[in-house]
């Protein structure tokens, strides 16, 4: 696996379905609005589920923050997500990398060595990597770090 992206780095851009099986390409965003992007290991688990609707919950803040995009991808499937989201009403985009190609190119651990690590990015609107944040339990944590990283993007 490739060393893990810092920030300061470009985002590796990418291609993938979301849970309407639409096509999203980070590019679209590039130069428009930040984007925090999240990789989370499997819907409809418990701490997962949590991290979705605390998103979710805080989604007014990110949209206050220079309008910045939340998104989520896990290796599950469009169809899976797509009832992941029904279920929390997750008003934003969850991507299928059911190849794992997205978790590599961004060199997402995996805990243990087994388990898809959870991380959070921050991607500013040209396109750099802001704030990298890494905690398998601290589900909450995501939401608060990408907030501040906002926040301090915003001031500078």
């Amino acid at each position: 696996m490739p060393k893990g992206i810092k920030p300061g780095d470009r985002a590796p851009v990418f291609r993938l379905l979301s849970q309407s099986g639409e096509e999203v390409d980070l590019r679209d965003y590039i130069g428009r609005k930040p984007v925090v992007l999240y990789f989370y290991p499997k819907d409809n688990t418990t701490v997962c589920t949590k991290e979705a609707c605390a998103f979710r919950d805080n989604l007014d803040e990110f949209a206050k923050i220079d309008n910045a995009e939340v998104i989520g991808i896990s290796s599950d499937s469009v169809d899976s997500h797509n009832r992941f989201s029904a279920e929390h009403n997750l008003p934003f985009k969850l991507l299928s990398d059911e190849e794992g190609k997205v978790r590599e190119l961004y060199g997402v651990p995996k805990t243990l060595g087994l388990l898809p690590g959870r991380v959070t990015y921050v991607i500013d609107r040209e396109g750099t990597v802001r704030h990298v944040f890494s905690s398998q339990l601290d589900y909450k944590k995501h939401v608060q770090e990408a907030l501040r990283s906002l926040k301090n993007i915003g001031e500078e």
